[in-house]
This record gives structure tokens, sequence and C-alpha cells, in this order.
């Protein structure tokens, strides 16, 4: 195997219907890769065998979308032909995009697609579940799970381009996510720092319905010691010890800051600490969960 086939990068894309696929593969497309959709599961040996055979430089960065509309019995097997591939000799990445039902259904009522798995007589709701128990497989077997049931498609592209693309880049990028305790921790996030400690603007009539985004509560946390110590914590201990993560391979890191309701402390802590970052040349993108 020569060095080129080597560094031969597949990049299978799956995830629910609704869930961002299109998006996802889109932004690869446009950062490089050459994109296929919809390709049946039987297909994908001979396709990884042209990949590690063409001297096309557009065979390099590949990424394929898989979906339920594969039999059963494939998507069953699909994690042992996925260590079948790795073996072979190709870089293999499996990348899963979900969302929670009650956002998946919003999204097809909102934009009136119909779901691929509907028949006749079938709600919706049955449509999903029979989807998400089809793709359990591949969940499981997932190199990279992306929620997006409180990501919009700018911040899913983004996203991509940080997780994805930006693992060619060399340099470690960061996801600033702020979110609200009361509505649970989110999940594949690398640390989580709690700001409810913290003065809460939503005790004051005149700050309770801005966010951590307005300047009047931006002062007003300016103001407390407590909240500049605990800004410029954060900020020292990710300046110390990124660069480990980034010795270590790693191309990104999602750090998410909570507080009560995740609109006030939590939201201008993520925002201080992303322009701290953006100063320091790091790429980072920002999401508020509770926007």
């Amino acid at each position: 195997m020569t060095p080129e086939e080597a560094s031969r990068r597949l990049l299978v894309v799956s995830g629910l219907s609704g869930a961002g696929k299109t998006v996802a593969l889109r932004a690869l497309e446009d950062s490089g890769f050459y994109c296929v959709d919809n390709l049946p599961l039987d297909f994908l040996p001979r396709f990884a065998e042209l990949m590690q055979t063409s001297d096309q430089p557009t065979w390099s960065r590949v990424a394929v979308g898989i979906d339920a509309r594969n039999p059963a019995a494939a998507l069953h097997a699909f994690p042992e032909q996925l260590r079948k591939l790795r073996q072979s000799g190709l870089d293999v990445e499996l990348l899963f995009l979900d969302a929670s039902n009650e956002t998946l259904f919003k999204r097809f009522q909102e934009t009136r697609r119909q779901h691929p798995l509907f028949a006749d007589g079938c709600p919706l709701v049955t449509a999903i579940a029979a989807e998400r128990q089809l793709l359990e497989p591949l969940t499981e077997a997932a190199d990279l799970l992306v929620d997006t049931t409180t990501t919009h498609i700018h911040q899913l592209r983004e996203l991509i381009r940080l997780r994805i693309v930006g693992r060619t880049t060399g340099q470690l990028s960061l996801q600033c996510l702020s979110f609200g305790f009361k509505y649970g921790v989110p999940g594949d996030v690398d640390f989580v720092f709690d700001a409810r400690f913290l003065p809460n603007p939503h005790w004051k009539p005149s700050l309770r319905d801005l966010t951590g985004k307005d300047p009047e509560v931006a002062t007003f946390l300016n103001q407390d010691p407590r909240a500049r110590a605990y800004l410029e914590s954060i900020c020292v201990f990710l300046d110390h010890w990124l660069p480990d993560f980034e010795a270590d391979d790693r191309s990104y890191l999602t750090v998410a800051i909570g507080c009560t309701g995740g609109r006030h402390r939590s939201v201008w802590l993520v925002e201080q600490v992303a322009a701290h970052m953006e100063v320091s040349g790091r790429r980072t993108v920002v999401t508020h969960r509770e926007r």
C-alpha cells in the first residue's frame, strides 16, 4: 500500500432523517470532500476498493451518506463491515447525526416533508421510532455522535468543519457551549464548568428578560469580582492544557458552561471565553443551547 493509499479517508455519514445529514454532506462537499448520498450498503465494499485503486485525487477524501432505507440485515451487519474496511488500510470514520424525537417531529411538521419510512396510515412518530431502531447498530458504532436537537443549520455546518474538516489543519478547535442545568447537562462534552454560584441577573427585574449577550448583563457580571476571577480561571485552564490535547492529535474540544437557566451567566462566560480564544488565533464555535 502506497502512502497515498494509506492517507485516503472515507467518512460514512448517517443519522436520523431530519437530524441534518444533507446539511453535513453539503458542508463536507464545500470543504473538498467527494460526496455520494444514499449509497446502498451492498455497494460500499466496491466503492472502497475504487478509492484504494484509483489514482485520481478526487478519491483522497470521500464522504458517503447511509440511511435507514437499506435492508435491516445490512444495517445490523454494518459494524463488521466497518471493521473490515479499516483492516484494508482505509482511514474510515462513522459520523452519526441524532436529535430528540420531539425535534425531529417538529422539523418534519415545519418542512412538510414525508419521512422516508412513512407508509399509508403510519403516524410520523411511529416512523421516527422505527428508524431509530433500525439505525441503532450505527449509533453504537459511531466514532462521532452529533446531537442537533438545539443546533441550527449554520451551527451544524460550522461544527462539521470544526470536527471533521478541521482534523487536517493540525490545530485544535473549540466549541464553547452554554446551557441550563435545569434542562440537563449536555452529552458529548469534554469539560463542564458550573457558574451557578455567581450572582444571578435573573433576580434583577431590569435584566431578567435579557441574556448574557446584552451589555447590561455583561456590565452587571463584570462588576462582580468572583465572575471576573472565574472567567480568568477558565481561560488560564484552557490556555495551559489545550496544547497538550493538541499534542495528543485531538482536532476539537467541547467546553460547556452551565448556569441555572442557561440565559445569563453561562452565556456571558461562553461569549467571553470564545472572544479570548479568537484573540489567541484559535478557531471557536459558539453555541447557546437555551437560546
